[in-house]
């Protein structure tokens, strides 16, 4: 299932680059673009390229918080069992020293 949802997310994410990158410039600072020879003129093309990247972006927002969720769907909350136990004390074999070999001087 997280395949196919990530598959799907990533149809969106570069379909939602191309509507963006689609879309004419309005004379901001990158000095690119904006002019009449687009690939799409006229204000239906415009209309269309904003509509759509308005949905693309609900859906790819929408997509992420699923890959969030699905995953974990059914399964019972870690936070839940970990949250309220006591500390374990750690067990005697982990607290002895260790013995370290220190070399001998030439």
């Amino acid at each position: 299932m997280t395949t196919i949802l990530l598959t799907i997310h990533f149809i969106i994410s570069v379909a939602l680059v191309v509507a963006v990158l689609l879309q004419r410039s309005e004379g901001g600072a990158l000095g690119m673009g904006g002019g009449p020879s687009g690939l799409m003129s006229g204000r239906a093309a415009g209309d269309m390229l904003t509509k759509a990247t308005g949905i693309l972006g609900a859906a790819f927002f929408v997509m992420s918080i699923l890959l969030t969720v699905v995953p974990n769907w059914g399964k019972g909350s870690i936070d839940s069992d970990i949250i309220g136990q006591q500390i374990e004390s750690a067990p005697e074999a982990l607290d002895a020293e260790i013995p370290v070999e220190k070399p001998e001087p030439e």
